[in-house]
């Protein structure tokens, strides 16, 4: 076995010491007291077309609401075609939308006469709702 040099150690005092964080993109960063916390706010297809579910399932309760609809009430929906994401949005969240407002059927037209508009956040759509 042979020796080697001998260990150093050196002590650095915390006064010494500069942390700093930058933002990482795609990430949203917070510290406080010691902690620091990180998410990940990429928006994926997925999370989008989930959010347009979501805020339409909110528009059609409302509709429900100035209906004067019972909960227990069936409804069928007809929504307008609008764009890739919203229509996709229709596909992959259709039995979340239907369950969330008691609908019997969500079936998407090009032209819907009667139909309200709804002012989404960042679109409109022709949405008609009818008691089964």
């Amino acid at each position: 076995m042979s020796m080697g040099s001998p260990s150093t150690s050196m002590e650095i005092l915390l006064e010494e010491v500069l942390i700093s964080s930058q933002d990482i993109p795609g990430w949203s960063v917070a510290s406080d007291q010691g902690l620091t916390v990180a998410l990940d706010i990429t928006l994926t297809e997925e999370l989008k077309q989930e959010g347009v579910a979501r805020d339409l399932v909110n528009r059609i309760q409302n509709l429900r609401k100035d209906m004067g609809l019972e909960v227990q009430d069936k409804i069928h929906i007809k929504v307008s075609k609008h764009d890739a994401l919203v229509d996709a949005a229709l596909i992959n969240f259709a039995g979340y939308i239907q369950t969330e407002t008691q609908a019997l059927s969500l079936e998407q037209n090009g032209a819907l006469e009667g139909a309200t508009l709804l002012d989404m956040d960042d679109f409109e759509l022709k949405v008609k709702i009818e008691k089964a």
